[in-house]
This record gives C-alpha cells, sequence and structure tokens, in this order.
C-alpha cells in the first residue's frame, strides 16, 4: 500500500539523512559549474525566493491555519523598505532587509491584532482587503514610494565590495544561504514550544485553549513570524531584480504562494520547495499557456482539495515519536529499576 512505501522511504530516509543531505548539498553548491544560462538560473533563484514566501505563509496558514490571501503586501512592504534604506541611506543588503523584515512584522502585528476573532473566510477577506490597501498605498504615496513609476536602479547585494549578480552566481548563492537560514529557523520553531503551540491552535483553538495556550498570543505571533520571513524573501526580490512597482505585488502574487503551500503540502517544509519548483518553471515550460496560468492554477487547486488535499507531500509521518534523550534516559533507568525489583 502507499503508506507502507512511504514508510519504507521515510525509514529510509531517516537512516541515511546524514550522506543524503551531503549529497543535496553538493548538488545546489555546484549547480553554477553545470553550464546552465542566466536565464535558467534566474528561474532556480526565483524558485528559492517563492520557497521562502511559501515557507513564511506556511507558518501562518499550514501550522497555525490561519488563511491568508495578502502576503504580497508583506513581501512589498519588505521590498520597498529595504530598498529605499538602501538607496537614501546607503545601507549594504544585510541591514536593509532586516529593516524592510522588522517593519513587515510590525505590520503583521497591526493585522493580527485586529483579527483575532475572525476565521475562515472573514480572514481571507481582511488579509486581501490588507494587500490591496498596501498597493494602494505604494500607488500614490508618490513623496516616498514614487508612485507607480516605481523604483530603480535598487542596489545589488555586495560582499566586501563585491557585488553579488547573476553573472557571477552571487545572487544564487546568496539564495541559497536565507533560503537555508529561514529553513532552519522554521524547522526550529515547529518543533520548540511556540510550534506545538501553532498546531494545537490548527486541530482545535478550543481545545487549546482549555489546555491553558494563550490561543491570542500565538496568532498574532505567528503573523509576525511569517510577515518577517515574507520581508526577507521581498527584499531579496527587489535587490535581485533592480526595479519594484505596485504592481510587482499583486493579488495574483498572493494567489500564487498560496496555491504553492496547498500544492506542495500545507503544514510541511519539503512541500514547499516542490510546490515552489513545479509553480514557478510552469509558465517557462508551457508558454503558450502563459495567458491562461492562473486559470490552470485555479484547476489544479481544486483537483488537489478534492482527491488530495494534503498537498502532494502532505503525508503525515510514519515513524514512530522519537524521544528527546533525557526522557529516553529516564525511560531507560524506570524500565532497569523495575526488573531489579522484579528480581529481588
Amino acid at each position: 500500500t502507499s503508506k507502507n512505501i512511504i514508510f519504507k522511504f521515510e525509514s529510509f530516509v531517516e537512516k541515511h539523512k546524514i550522506p543524503i543531505g551531503v549529497g543535496c548539498a553538493a548538488v545546489l553548491l555546484g549547480l553554477p559549474f553545470f553550464g546552465f544560462n542566466q536565464y535558467i538560473m534566474r528561474i532556480i533563484v526565483m524558485i528559492g525566493i517563492y520557497s521562502m514566501l511559501a515557507l513564511g505563509l506556511n507558518v501562518l496558514t499550514g501550522y497555525t491555519g490561519q488563511v491568508s490571501l495578502g502576503h504580497a503586501g508583506f513581501c512589498a512592504i519588505g521590498a520597498y523598505t529595504a530598498s529605499l534604506v538602501s538607496i537614501k541611506l546607503g545601507a549594504n543588503f544585510v541591514v536593509a532587509a532586516l529593516a524592510g523584515a522588522v517593519l513587515a512584522s510590525f505590520c503583521g502585528l497591526l493585522l493580527g491584532l485586529p483579527t483575532l476573532r475572525l476565521r475562515g473566510t472573514y480572514l481571507s477577506i481582511v488579509t486581501l482587503g490588507f494587500g490591496e490597501i498596501v498597493k494602494m498605498i505604494l500607488m500614490n504615496w508618490d513623496n516616498v514610494t514614487n508612485g507607480t513609476l516605481g523604483l530603480k536602479n535598487i542596489p545589488k547585494p555586495s560582499i566586501f565590495g563585491l557585488k553579488l549578480t547573476l553573472a557571477n552566481n552571487g545572487i544564487y548563492y546568496m539564495m541559497l544561504a536565507l533560503t537555508a537560514l529561514m529553513t532552519i529557523m522554521c524547522i526550529m520553531i515547529i518543533k520548540s514550544k511556540i510550534g506545538r503551540a501553532f498546531m494545537s491552535i490548527k486541530e482545535d483553538e478550543l481545545a487549546a485553549t482549555m489546555m491553558g495556550i494563550l490561543t491570542t498570543r500565538y496568532k498574532v505571533l505567528a503573523f509576525v513570524i511569517s510577515a518577517f520571513i515574507t520581508g526577507i524573501a521581498g527584499a531579496f526580490y527587489a535587490s535581485m531584480i533592480g526595479f519594484i512597482d505596485p504592481n510587482s505585488f499583486t493579488f495574483d502574487i498572493s494567489t500564487l504562494i498560496i496555491s504553492i503551500v496547498i500544492l506542495g503540502g500545507m503544514g510541511t517544509i519539503r512541500g514547499m520547495f516542490l510546490g515552489s519548483a513545479i509553480l514557478i518553471s510552469f509558465p517557462e515550460v508551457s508558454r503558450f499557456l502563459m495567458d491562461y496560468r492562473f486559470v490552470v492554477y485555479g484547476i489544479v487547486l481544486v483537483l488537489m482539495m478534492r482527491f488530495r488535499p494534503q498537498g502532494i507531500l502532505g503525508w503525515k509521518s510514519q515513524m514512530p515519536y522519537k524521544l528527546p534523550k533525557l526522557a529516553k534516559q529516564e525511560l531507560d533507568k524506570r524500565e532497569k529499576d523495575n526488573m531489579q525489583t522484579q528480581q529481588a
């Protein structure tokens, strides 16, 4: 059966996770030496950027159960803030990206507080409105955002004076570093007390409240963390492209991000990379459907929700729960004491 196949596959990966991880890292690090042109490398970088965007939304939707249709707004805030800090103040990319992420997370806090009592369709509508409000502000705040003309000549990231571009593969390696950092951050959060609280809220918010979990605090925290990761991705996107305008962050972008999360598998880390690889590369290999790509996305989502709502890689782990080291030592000690008692 499929469950047995999944269990065997997961057991194999768990047993050989170190060599598999080293192999994947070696392939990713050596990818620029495979002779791909800049066009292919740009698509790969975009897959990494959308993987980060999906990781951010996955914290909110996949693990906490709060659906957002306005994440392009957080991406825009991170991108515009980082770009303005770089252009106006001459700050390097790290400082600018952190500034964009912090402001995006603050906006996530402002959005999360008034939506505490909302869920489902109502929350989706509010987040959709948030994304459109951000876009309108960017279009009309000419003195700061340059309106519909957008921001040009956004500085590229640089290390020790060397500009990172697609030509020298610097942008690719920075994308790898940021994606790895955001992935590690998400894994650490999910495996912590905060992540367990997120998942309990998704499963049953009332039961989580009865167990003493401060659901309001954690729901707002999910918005903040999600917006922070999305802001980092937006800052990197702006720096890579070199030009942004309000039309770079439309509702279509929010739709694409949530499509990646649903297709790959909500509540998984691995699914974000697969979903991003499929949906970002799809328009490039099927240009004859370019004008209908969102129709295709909609059909894919409907089929996924009908036949596989958990997503492509959304299967639950078949492995037995792994006890922490201290808990395992305590359990072994108790078993030893019981055996000694029985022998006595």
